[in-house]
């Protein structure tokens, strides 16, 4: 489903998917399936979104970042590609800016990710599987597997669960007392997704 007044550029898109009011999905986009892109999105031509991913309100997604199946994206979330901006029609910065190479730093989101309400990603980094990220925390560095990180700069405070709870322990010694995940179990499903390539 493609609301009206959504502008849809590309063709690469899952089934069931929906994008909803005012959002803007550029050509060269590749969106998975079961994808739901909330009110005033925009993803860039070259992002890539997998399966069964939630990308809320006024989300900006640009080209160079990957993002695997089942994450969520709180709204405002900004992510970024280029660790050193400027206005690639300015004279000094045309040469750098003439080719991808020199200027695009891509970011990778794991399956099962969480990302807080007005998180801002820069480049260059890698969020584990089944991590969580804080509402409006900076994230400037890789954030481990099952991570819950917060502030600004973005610091580890603790790890979640799979099912989105905050541990008492570590991801790998805690059982959930909510689900009742088990260490071992978490650990079998990060070996399934290596195993995978992913």
């Amino acid at each position: 489903m493609i609301h009206p007044t959504a502008l849809v550029e590309t063709e690469n898109i899952g089934d069931s998917t929906h994008v909803w009011a005012y959002a803007h999905v550029m050509q060269g986009a590749q969106i998975g399936n079961q994808v739901n892109i909330g009110d005033h999105a925009f993803i860039e031509g070259g992002a890539i979104i997998g399966d069964r991913v939630t990308l809320k309100n006024r989300v900006c997604v640009w080209e160079g970042v990957t993002i695997e199946d089942d994450v969520f994206v709180g709204p405002c979330v900004t992510f970024t590609n280029d660790k050193n901006p400027r206005s690639p029609r300015m004279e000094k910065a045309r040469a750098r800016y003439a080719t991808r190479e020199g200027w695009l730093v891509t970011t990778l989101v794991r399956r099962g990710c969480s990302i807080g309400a007005a998180a801002t990603l820069v480049p260059g980094i890698e969020l584990g599987a089944f991590s969580m990220i804080g509402a409006g925390a900076l994230v400037t560095k890789d954030v481990p597997p099952y991570a819950l990180v917060c502030g600004s700069p973005a610091k580890r405070v603790a790890d979640v669960c799979g099912c989105g709870q905050k541990l008492s322990g570590t991801f790998d010694q805690t059982t959930c007392p909510h689900c009742e995940e088990t260490p071992a179990d978490r650990l079998a499903v990060l070996q399934h997704y290596r195993r995978l390539g992913d």
